[in-house]
C-alpha cells in the first residue's frame, strides 16, 4: 500500500509526497530528515493522505495535486477523500 500526503510547513505552505511508510516518512520530515523542501520550514503537520494501490498510481495522483492550484489543495484537505490516520 502507497500514501500520497499533503504536510502544512511551518511557514504555511504546503508540501505534497508519496511513500509506502506514511509513519516513517512523516518522522524522517519532522525530523528535518525528509525533503530538502520541508527541512528549512519545521515543523510540519499531516493535513492530507490517500491510499494508493502501487507506486504507479501513488506517483500520478501525487502529479495530479500538484498541478493544482493553492485554493484547490486546501479544499481537497476538507473533502471526503481525506483519510483519518491513527
Amino acid at each position: 500500500m502507497y500514501w500520497v500526503y499533503m504536510l502544512q510547513c511551518g511557514d504555511g505552505t504546503l508540501y505534497t509526497g508519496s511513500t509506502n511508510n506514511l509513519s516513517a516518512r512523516i518522522d524522517a520530515h519532522s525530523k528535518g530528515k525528509g525533503a530538502k523542501y520541508t527541512r528549512s520550514r519545521l515543523p510540519v503537520t499531516l493535513v492530507y493522505a490517500e491510499p494508493a494501490p502501487d507506486r504507479s498510481q501513488a506517483l500520478k495522483r501525487e502529479y495530479a495535486i500538484k498541478q493544482l492550484s493553492r485554493t484547490e489543495k486546501i479544499a481537497l484537505t476538507h473533502s471526503a477523500r481525506a483519510k483519518v490516520l491513527p
